[in-house]
């Protein structure tokens, strides 16, 4: 009935570390690492111009609807 998982503990001198694939890991992360930081700047920059688009556009319309029109004596 007492089925409990069983654990190893590893000491710091029982650590074997690869010096190969831990060096392809670290580039793989740093490539994986930087596409993010690309994807993330992209995505950014659609926002920033998205926003000012919309900027521009409100702005054009206000001056447009509220700039002072000639008014005229109906003759």
């Amino acid at each position: 009935m007492t089925d409990k998982a069983k654990i190893k503990i590893i000491k710091k001198g029982e650590i074997k570390v690869a010096g190969k694939p831990l060096e392809k890991s670290i580039v793989i992360e740093k490539k994986s690492k930087q596409a993010a930081r690309e994807m993330v700047s992209t995505v950014s920059n659609w926002v920033n111009e998205f926003q000012q688009r919309r900027r521009d556009e409100t702005k054009q319309a206000i001056e447009k609807f509220l700039t002072p029109q000639p008014q005229t004596n109906g003759l």
